[in-house]
């Protein structure tokens, strides 16, 4: 068995990055050309003249709001608008097979070339080899991670199970039944998976190996898996760019993904920090047919120096450090300030609003406070129901006296512990 998953991984740094900035002049201009939103969004711009991290850190910044903005905007002014917000070199029919929402909403285009997402690469660094049988309990509707990861497995030669999310003593029975190498999924599911398995006194000797994404994955939990017989392993991901960057036997950060340009940037700016300073991670993708160039994911990282000790060449991320706006990610499931808003104008009583979310990462839980001019009896089981219907996650209401919520503008506090 390959310890690499290609040669790309083991590239010299000077080779890597003159492959990377010869291909940057064409995305740039690729993107110009077959994507509406950047031809206006790089109006002007010399795509052929984008052949250096100098020259790209020019380029603006797109945010993840702006990408929903335009998305909206194009939606409300015709029926027939380009339900991408002009961002897809793609258009419906053969070429796309499938298309995703996500929290917002913002809707995402899923093409047909082989390994999409780029996911392959993780899942051979997990562990995973072809011919064995993976079981994938990323959610399969609406967002785009069970069909991310199991694109990925048929890419590396692997059979999927598509055990999706809930229904614990079922995914328990066909592991034990179909006795899959590993698990793919978010970590606190898997900690369910287990827990369950103990419960009901039924072994799953065969996973020993696992993939997982969509939410922190800290060190106790990853020791607690261990402590059971499972590998754990990391990745970071987005439904906007594919793989970014991937954990690595050697456990010292993760290394990025080939086909990504990555920069980190002072928050709120477009400028590159220091190698070791934490700063916003900005994305320029490869893919031609979802071409985002300097797409802003509002989480905090920092570059690590020097190579993998896995013998992988590119360069690190410390892993996920927080956003670098209120936007949270909780259960593998974003939640933004305009949802908050959503909920609060559903109810002419509420006057002010804010979401806590607290606990332990892979334990965590949200708590909706409002200030509300009245309080009758059924307020909060109607908003808890908004907060299931907006953000797919259910949460705890608590009703305020007016003016008890503090005047410093936020409307999302992340008082997790990340230990």
């Amino acid at each position: 068995m390959t310890k690499f998953f290609d040669p790309l991984e083991t590239r010299s740094h000077a080779e890597r990055e003159a492959d990377l900035m010869a291909a940057l002049p064409r995305q740039v201009s690729h993107a110009q050309t077959r994507s509406p939103a950047f031809a206006t969004i790089l109006h002007g711009v010399d795509g052929a003249a984008i052949n250096s991290r100098a020259a790209l850190a020019r380029l603006p910044v797109t945010r993840k709001h702006e990408l929903l903005e335009r998305q909206q905007a194009a939606r409300q002014a015709s029926a027939a608008g380009d339900v991408f917000g002009g961002f897809s070199a793609l258009r419906f029919g053969a070429h796309m097979p499938r298309v995703f929402a996500s929290p917002g909403t913002i809707y995402e285009p899923e093409g047909t070339r082989k390994d999409y997402w780029r996911m392959a690469r993780a899942m051979h660094a997990a562990g995973f080899r072809p011919g064995q049988l993976i079981h994938n309990s990323f959610s399969y509707h609406f967002v785009p991670a069970g069909s991310m990861m199991e694109t990925g497995a048929h890419a590396l030669g692997c059979t999927v199970f598509p055990g999706g999310t809930g229904q614990t003593e079922q995914q328990v029975q066909a592991m034990a039944e179909l006795r899959p190498a590993g698990y793919i999924g978010t970590p606190s599911f898997l900690k369910i998976i287990v827990e369950k398995a103990a419960e009901m006194q039924v072994a799953l000797p065969s996973v020993t190996r696992a993939l997982v994404s969509g939410e922190a994955f800290p060190p106790s939990l990853r020791d607690w898996l261990g402590e059971r017989g499972i590998a754990g392993y990391q990745c970071y991901a987005s439904a906007d760019l594919g793989l970014i960057a991937y954990e690595t036997e050697a456990r010292e950060g993760l290394v990025l993904d080939e086909g990504v340009i990555v920069e980190i940037v002072r928050p709120g700016t477009g400028d590159p920090v220091a190698e070791g300073e934490v700063g916003e991670l900005v994305v320029t993708t490869l893919n031609p047919d979802y071409p985002l160039i300097r797409f802003g994911t509002g989480d905090l990282s920092a570059l690590l120096p020097g190579h993998c000790p896995s013998g992988r060449t590119n360069a690190r991320i410390k892993g996920w450090m927080g956003r670098a706006d209120q936007t949270v990610k909780i259960r593998g499931m974003f939640v933004h300030p305009g949802q908050v808003a959503d909920i609060a104008r559903r109810f002419p009583e509420v006057i002010k609003a804010r979401l806590i979310v607290s606990g332990e990462m892979a334990n965590d839980s949200m708590t909706f406070q409002v200030e509300a001019a009245s309080s009758d009896s059924g307020l909060d089981q109607r908003i808890g129901a908004a907060i299931r219907d907006v953000t797919k996650l259910r949460g705890t209401v608590e009703l305020l006296a007016p003016g008890s919520l503090p005047n410093d503008g936020k409307v999302i506090e992340d008082a997790r512990s990340y230990k």
